[in-house]
C-alpha cells in the first residue's frame, strides 16, 4: 500500500531523493509498524518526537503496533523543536 512520509526539520535530509515539500510517497506492507518505518528512514527514535498519522498524535508506546495504517494515510514526523 502507499502512503505518504512527512519529515519535517532537520528530518527531512532523511526522506528519499526526488522528494518535493518534505514529503514521499512510500510503499509499505500493511503489517509495517510507525517504528519499522522510522528505522527504515534512519530516523533516530529519540528524534522522532512529534508522530501523526493523518493530523492524530501517535505516542511512543502505541508505535510498534503492526497493521495502524491504511493505503493513502500521512505519516507525518517531527524532531523535538527548542524555543525561546
Amino acid at each position: 500500500m502507499n502512503i505518504t512520509l512527512k519529515l519535517y526539520a532537520t528530518l527531512s535530509d532523511l526522506l528519499p531523493s526526488g522528494s518535493a515539500d518534505n514529503a514521499a510517497t512510500i510503499n509499505v506492507d500493511e503489517a509495517i509498524s510507525l517504528n519499522q518505518i522510522i528505522d527504515q528512514f534512519h530516523v533516530p527514535r529519540e528524534l522522532a518526537h512529534l508522530v501523526l498519522i493523518n493530523g492524530v498524535f501517535v505516542c511512543e508506546t502505541d508505535r510498534d503496533q503492526s497493521g495502524v495504517l491504511k493505503d493513502g494515510d500521512v505519516l507525518a514526523i517531527w524532531p523535538p523543536v527548542a524555543g525561546g
